[in-house]
Parts: structure tokens; C-alpha cells; sequence
């Protein structure tokens, strides 16, 4: 068995003709700037890429593995160097059984595959050229759909106020839109851990994974997984999800839920943290609007004390854009010595950072390494910070 970083939720934003994707997504977000930054600067072994539903975007992979630049496994998933791509769709749903739109992520084992879910969505969205797309049909018929294809199928970001399972789509239980027989893990989200999410017992029969829902490049491996697998194929990662054979979830890496961009409930004109909930006003500018942080949303939804006792460690990653003072000139001298963001933040020992850059800058990717750093609290859309002081 081996480790391996893994990140399933990076959007692509562009298409190698210039049609948007992820109209929300950077331009530079292309399946082939994804490969290499994946591969040759964060350091990935396993990504999924979420809009693999496109035509265009299977044209191109087509293209790729008909000049030998990436190829197929036969247990699934596409291999480039040292990454193998994991093929995926995130889709919203909003049925008769939704208090609001539903994300949800489906994964294909092949290009065939693929193009097979492509073409049955086609038939059941108003746009496929587009990154997450309404689909009218129901939670389960999708989830049906997606296992008559051998796919894997997992909620997205399910405490986010806006378009996830807690966050809006269900009163109490995701039993009332999914069949929990047919869902293979829980995506928790950047304002989110493990200890948070537990405190809700359906979701312990199932693993969480943290994924980076990468909008850019940079932000490819904010958040992600080691997983314990014989080699990064797709029947492997369904194992490690099932926690099969020996094969797992070692450990989480995310941001400390304070950095996430909805972790409190905020005033969504001034953006004021709201420590009082039941408020009518926000007391910094009146204003009646409040968009409900992930904490505030999860003492409604708690009903357990007891935490799922055989989670692997949820660890409070700060990813290295989030260190105070360290700019893009250095973040390059720090790849140019180390390659990966994965060496930086968890191999290197710290006397050959100290070799390359100056001391405050490596105290603090120490400290973020112990879990040490102060931070400030997200919310309303907005990230928490570090205090470097």
C-alpha cells in the first residue's frame, strides 16, 4: 500500500477554444494547466476534475490520450506523469423534496463511461457546455443513474449556506432527497472538519472527504486527503471510500473552519459577524439580512455528543497563500528548491527551510504545521485570516 494526496473538486474554467466552463472559473483553469499544476507544483497524486461532463472537455481528453500525453487505467481514471485524473460532474438538483438547490459530485471509471452520463444528462439539463447545471430529475434517480454506470456518487460541500444538503436542501435528514445506500462518501466543505460534522449521526456510517473546489490554479490543494490505496486508480479509491481491504482515508488536511468563507453567521450588507443569532438587525447597520454561518446552522441540526470513534485525524492545514508575508517571489524560490507545495508544507524539515527563506515566514509554516497559528473568523462569502502578529 502507498499514500496518496488527493483532491476530487477542481473546476475547469476555460476549454482549449476559449468557451467558458465554470463561468465563475479562471480562464487559466484548463484541463492541461490543471494536469501540470497539479502535478508538477502542488504536488497531487489523485485529482478529480468536475466538469468532465462537457463535450469539449472529453474531446480534449480524447486528444490527449490519442498522442500519448495521458493514458487510461484499467481499473479507471486517466493517468499524466505523476496525477492520475479522476473523471467528475457536479450537478444541482432542486425536486419537489428540496427546501433548495442541491451540488452534488458523480464520478465516471472511464471516458466511455463518461460520455454515456453526458449524453442521459443532455436529455435532462438546459446547458451541457456548463459547470454545475440544474438537472431535472430527482436526488435518487440521479444516484441510480450514476451506479447503473458504476459511478461514485457524494454530496458536495454539504454545510455551505448556499446550494449543499444542510445548508439548504433539507429540514433535517438527507434521507428526504437521497437514497443513503447509494451515496459513497460526504464532501464537508471548507467551513467545516470532521469534529464539526459529527455531531449529526447519520453522517457516521459514511467517510469525509475535503476537497479544495479549486476556482483558480492556486487554489488547486487548499484542501485534501491522504488515502491509503495499492495505486490511484478509480476501483481503488471506491475501496478506500468503502474503507475496504486495507485501503482508506489516512488523513484529512483543510482550513481551520474559522478561515472558511461561511463559518459564522454574518450581515450579508456590512458583513458584521453576528454573535446573536436571533437578532431582527444587524447592530452594525440595521439591516435585517443575515446569511447563516455553518456553526450556527450546525447547532440547529446537532442530535449527537458522540463522535464516530475510527475518524482518521482532521488536520488544520493553512495552505501556503494564507501565510502572512510570503509573496509570490518567494512562494517560487521555495518551489524552485523544494517542486511541490506538499514538500513545503509537510516534508521539508525545517533547518532546509531556513536555509532558503528568512526566519518569520518559516515560523509560521511551522506553527501552521502544529496547528498553533490565531486566526480570525469567515463569514458572508469573506475568508478569516491569519494573525501573524
Amino acid at each position: 500500500m502507498n499514500n496518496y494526496y488527493v483532491d476530487l473538486h477542481i473546476h475547469i474554467g476555460r476549454t482549449n477554444s476559449g468557451k467558458p466552463v465554470k463561468i465563475t472559473g479562471s480562464k487559466s483553469l484548463t484541463i492541461g494547466n490543471i494536469l501540470k499544476e497539479s502535478t508538477e507544483i502542488k504536488g497531487m497524486n489523485m485529482i478529480g476534475v468536475i466538469d468532465c461532463h462537457v463535450p469539449e472537455v472529453i474531446g480534449e481528453l480524447e486528444a490527449l490520450i490519442e498522442i500519448g500525453e495521458v493514458y487510461p487505467y484499467e481499473e479507471g481514471g486517466l493517468r499524466f506523469k505523476n496525477v492520475t485524473l479522476i473523471l467528475g460532474s457536479e450537478l444541482e438538483i432542486y425536486d419537489e423534496n428540496c427546501k433548495g438547490p442541491i451540488h452534488v459530485l458523480a464520478f465516471m471509471p472511464t471516458i466511455e463511461k463518461m460520455k454515456l452520463f453526458s449524453v442521459w444528462l443532455s436529455e435532462r439539463m438546459k446547458n451541457i457546455t456548463l459547470s454545475s447545471q440544474r438537472i431535472y430529475v430527482n436526488g435518487k434517480e440521479l444516484q441510480r443513474k450514476v451506479k447503473e454506470l458504476s459511478g461514485i456518487f457524494i454530496p458536495a460541500h454539504v454545510f455551505t449556506p448556499y446550494k449543499s444538503m444542510y445548508g439548504r436542501g433539507v429540514k433535517q435528514s438527507l434521507t428526504e432527497v437521497f437514497d443513503e445506500e447509494l451515496i459513497d462518501a460526504i464532501e464537508l466543505g471548507l467551513s467545516s472538519n470532521t469534529e464539526m460534522a459529527d455531531q449529526i449521526k447519520e453522517l457516521h456510517q459514511y467517510t469525509f472527504v475535503s476537497n479544495s473546489d479549486a476556482h483558480s490554479l492556486p487554489k488547486i490543494a487548499r484542501e485534501y486527503q491522504i488515502m491509503k490505496m495499492k495505486e490511484p486508480t478509480f476501483e481503488e479509491l471506491r475501496l478506500a471510500l468503502h474503507r475496504k481491504d486495507g485501503r482508506e482515508v489516512v488523513a484529512n488536511y483543510g482550513l481551520d473552519p474559522l478561515l472558511g468563507k461561511y463559518h459564522k453567521t454574518t450581515c450579508d450588507k456590512c458583513l458584521t459577524l453576528i454573535e446573536d443569532v436571533m437578532a431582527e438587525v444587524c447592530p452594525s447597520c440595521g439591516h435585517k439580512g443575515f446569511v447563516k454561518g455553518v456553526f450556527d446552522r450546525l447547532q440547529e441540526l446537532k442530535n449527537t455528543d458522540e463522535l464516530k470513534p475510527d475518524r482518521p485525524p482532521y488536520v488544520h492545514q493553512i495552505p501556503l497563500e494564507f501565510i502572512p508575508g510570503l509573496g509570490p517571489k518567494t512562494l517560487q524560490k521555495l518551489r524552485d528548491y523544494f517542486k511541490t507545495e506538499m514538500a513545503i508544507l509537510h516534508e521539508i524539515p525545517e533547518e532546509e527551510l531556513r536555509r532558503i527563506v528568512k526566519g518569520p515566514i518559516v515560523d509560521i509554516i511551522i506553527q501552521a504545521r502544529q496547528g498553533k497559528l490565531r486566526l480570525t473568523s469567515g463569514g458572508g462569502g469573506k475568508y478569516g485570516k491569519v494573525d501573524s502578529k
